[in-house]
């Protein structure tokens, strides 16, 4: 009987011990496809998440300008960016010079007068030599025919600031060309984008939105290009002819501020 008991209890201990196994390997089955879920969920939300930067990255400012370029048809878009081209290279070109034509007037004047009290005409003609734009320029100009007389030298002085003003301008009617120019080619892109337009209702005998959709495309997409070129061009325009208006008045002032100093310089002789 006791030996009953005895296997009896074994089986119970090793039945017990069994069943807490088979209920530990079944939790740990279960955590590690818990696990595999959240490390799916987490992958999908990762291509998610790349997807969507994938998708932003092809709506830079980049993407979409060359997108629109190749929509608008590129043998109309190519020449509207050819104006932008050279209109800009015009533009930076005479901005360029205008900034180095830039000279303090004052300091100019200051340093010639003491140059013609302390080392007369020429020492005056050396700082102008020296010095850069078109002021100093002018100034030497009327300071090698000082010894002509001060009619001679205002009439130099006249001039070559003539001289100087044209070469200021030069180049102004090129950027007006391409902001007259970049309007035009858009426009006749858009007279093109229209006739195409209806010839594919002639085509298809039908107005359908499908039909005439690409032609309107083409044509206010070459539209808007051409007038953002001229509106870009404009701005670059307008600084350099302010920029000149402004050197201009200077070159006058000083001008007469010199002949004001020959005059002087003349009477103490």
């Amino acid at each position: 009987m006791k030996r009953l008991f005895a296997l009896i209890a074994v089986f119970g201990m090793l039945f017990f011990m069994a069943s807490n196994v088979a209920l530990a390997q079944e939790e740990e089955a279960a955590a590690t496809e818990t696990a595999t879920e959240q490390v799916e969920q987490t992958s999908a939300a990762i291509a998610e998440e790349d997807a969507a930067a994938a998708a932003e990255e092809g709506k830079s400012l980049h993407s979409q300008m060359k997108q629109k370029f190749i929509e608008g048809d590129p043998a109309f878009m190519s020449f509207v960016l050819v104006a932008l081209i050279l209109g800009l290279a015009f533009a930076i070109e005479r901005v360029l010079y205008l900034n180095l034509a830039t000279s303090n007037t004052k300091k100019l004047l200051a340093s010639v007068e003491e140059a013609l009290e302390s080392g007369g005409v020429e020492a005056a003609k050396e700082v102008c030599r020296t010095t850069r734009g078109p002021v100093a320029s002018i100034f030497y100009q009327g300071l090698d025919r000082f010894d002509h007389g001060i009619d001679v030298v205002e009439k130099t002085v006249i001039s070559y600031g003539g001289v100087q003003a044209g070469l200021l301008e030069k180049g102004l009617s090129w950027i007006a060309l391409f902001i007259a120019l970049a309007p035009m080619l858009g426009f006749m892109g858009t007279v093109i984008g229209m006739i195409g337009a209806f010839d594919a209702i002639e085509v298809a005998g039908d107005i359908s939105p499908s039909l005439v959709a690409g032609g309107i495309k083409v044509a206010l997409i070459t539209t808007v290009s051409g007038l953002v070129v001229a509106m870009i061009l404009q701005v670059f325009y307008n600084y350099c002819v302010a920029k000149i208006d402004s050197i201009i008045n200077s070159m006058e002032d000083a001008s007469i501020s010199l002949l004001d100093l020959l005059v002087k310089h003349n009477m103490k002789k």
